[in-house]
């Protein structure tokens, strides 16, 4: 499919590229070659012009005085010198008497072309594929027409450099269609490469999901089955206590898959709400001390700077975001902490090229991660199995958990314009490290 695409993006670039060439090449030649006629017509005329002035015009004898004055030319005295020039330049020269009859040439083979007044040019074609461009002009004194002169010029002037106008056009265009099918075959693949990548996130991601949400919906499934067959009421309330656990499980797991799904489409606008970070932290520990206090597992927060005020804690940002964020972060460190151990929570302010942030450091004791899942724990669904869900002593999480949480803080980390690392080993803890720029300070918590 995407290889079909790219070739339709290439095909269509190339196609409307070549048109637009086409186009240009058609109307340079155009250009050119009336350039090339204009200054040919140019030419002929200013050569009339010259030998207009040039001619010797004389006075005929006449039996009566009273008569008009009738003028005839000179044609030996006019043209003795104008014939060689004419010559060097490839332009003939015919002269006409008054009635149209030829009386001199420069031409060796004369052609046999009556003549027409044409002042603006003309283009004739003779035998074979001889062409000439010619220009006739009326000579005259006063009323009296005097003859025709008529200059031809060699029409191979203009097709000639046409001719090889069209050639260089032809391979200069083919060339560049060549160059921009490649190009458009490059850019098409570039312009196709995040569509095609957003498209298999997509496929993947909903291959995730559905392979997730099969697994409880086929268990509620078979325990509503079974409790339907068995009257007893004990067995009854077991199936639908698991029932129970597992539709809370499933709405966890829509609720992570509606959290991204907005957040990718950009249609939740991010709230900027004066935070006290600590007071949030406090909060979110307090929420998670039930669980820690199961697995007798010391949860702490620390804030390493002498008597910080509450100003120097405040951010702006979404309040349900960051708890969420530091909620995920904190019970992932107690699930996979052995009973006995100890979850640290610092917060502290810091610098990173020079802009003022909060650092929130979540550092446990538990089972670590393996350094080849390190770069995989914020893709969707990634879960470390098995060696992630066991600990040492055997103890076992209370739920695998749908492998969003770090996926979630990732977005959540970014909506902020913020950091998030994770550094860890097998058995010797993990450590998550969140860096927060601080926006403008609620007046209200300085």
């Amino acid at each position: 499919m995407f290889q079909a695409t790219r070739r339709r993006l290439a095909l269509w670039y190339t196609t409307v590229t070549a048109v637009l060439l086409l186009l240009f090449a058609t109307g340079f030649y155009v250009y050119v070659r009336n350039t090339l006629v204009e200054r040919v017509d140019d030419t002929l005329n200013h050569v009339v012009e010259i030998i207009g002035r040039s001619l010797v015009i004389e006075a005929m004898p006449q039996d009566n005085p009273l008569a008009p004055r009738q003028y005839q030319v000179n044609l030996e005295a006019s043209f003795r010198d104008n014939a060689d020039t004419v010559e060097d330049d490839h332009i003939d020269l015919e002269w006409f008497s008054p009635t149209g009859d030829l009386l001199w040439s420069t031409f060796a083979s004369q052609p046999q072309i009556p003549v027409h007044l044409n002042p603006q040019g003309e283009t004739v074609h003779l035998s074979g594929d001889q062409v000439l461009r010619q220009v006739t002009q009326r000579i005259e004194q006063g009323r009296q027409v005097l003859g025709y002169l008529r200059v031809s010029h060699p029409w191979f002037e203009v097709t000639k450099p046409t001719r090889r106008l069209i050639v260089d056009l032809s391979l200069g265009t083919s060339l560049m269609v060549g160059g921009v099918a490649a190009i458009g075959w490059l850019l098409s693949g570039l312009a196709i490469a995040p569509v095609r990548d957003s498209y298999q996130r997509l496929k993947q991601f909903t291959a995730d999901a559905s392979h997730e949400l099969r697994n409880p919906i086929a268990v509620i499934q078979t325990n509503v089955q079974a409790a339907l067959t068995d009257p007893d009421p004990e067995w009854q309330q077991q199936q639908l206590q698991v029932v129970e656990r597992l539709t809370r499980r499933l709405g966890r797991l829509v609720d992570d898959l509606l959290f991204l799904a907005r957040q990718d489409s950009s249609l939740v606008t991010l709230r900027q709400d004066p935070i006290q970070l600590g007071e949030l932290l406090t909060e979110v520990l307090e929420e998670q001390h039930s669980m820690a206090d199961e697995k007798a597992i010391a949860l702490h927060l620390t804030q390493p700077d002498a008597q910080p005020s509450p100003a120097s804690r405040c951010l702006r940002g979404d309040r349900d975001q960051l708890s969420r964020l530091f909620t995920n972060l904190i019970s992932n460190s107690i699930r996979y902490t052995p009973s006995g151990g100890q979850v640290q929570v610092t917060l502290e302010g810091r610098s990173r090229h020079g802009l003022p942030g909060l650092e929130i450091v979540v550092q446990d004791t538990g089972i670590g991660i393996p350094p080849d899942a390190l770069p995989h724990l914020f893709d969707r669904f990634y879960r470390v199995d098995p060696a992630r869900t066991h600990s040492s002593d055997g103890d076992r999480p209370q739920s695998a958990g749908s492998g969003l949480g770090l996926a979630i803080a990732q977005v959540i980390v970014e909506n902020h314009h913020g950091t998030i690392t994770i550094d860890s080993s097998p058995q010797q803890g993990t450590r998550v490290t969140v860096f927060l720029p601080q926006g403008e300070r609620s007046e209200e918590l300085a």
